[in-house]
């Protein structure tokens, strides 16, 4: 995938109502997950990736910080992010247990 003209998101748009449901995709530029949580805003923010499955069935929820994702938008403006690390490299990590909030 060509991301020569994808501009990368800035801190401010680190919100739900930008990532959630964007596509994560892995250094062979094939997709291997989905954000599906976003927690805090800005650097700090952290999302839930849910890797591999299919149609969100049989994923494993991992938890990543948005610093160790690109995150951009494309030509077409949909949001997606890539990551480094491979679609088995992602499921190795631990199972993302959800948080207790009030």
């Amino acid at each position: 995938m060509d991301h020569t003209n994808h501009v990368r998101l800035n801190d401010s748009e680190f919100t739900e109502a930008v990532l959630n449901g964007a596509p994560i995709y892995g250094p062979d530029d094939d997709q291997v997950g989905m954000i599906s949580e976003v927690y805090g805003n800005g650097a700090d923010t952290t999302v839930v990736v849910d890797v591999g499955g299919f149609l969100g069935l049989g994923a494993k929820p991992v938890e990543m910080r948005v610093k160790d994702l690109d995150l951009m938008r494309g030509e077409d403006g949909v949001v997606h992010g890539h990551t480094r690390w491979t679609k088995d490299q992602l499921k190795d990590l631990p199972e993302y247990t959800p948080r207790n909030i009030p």
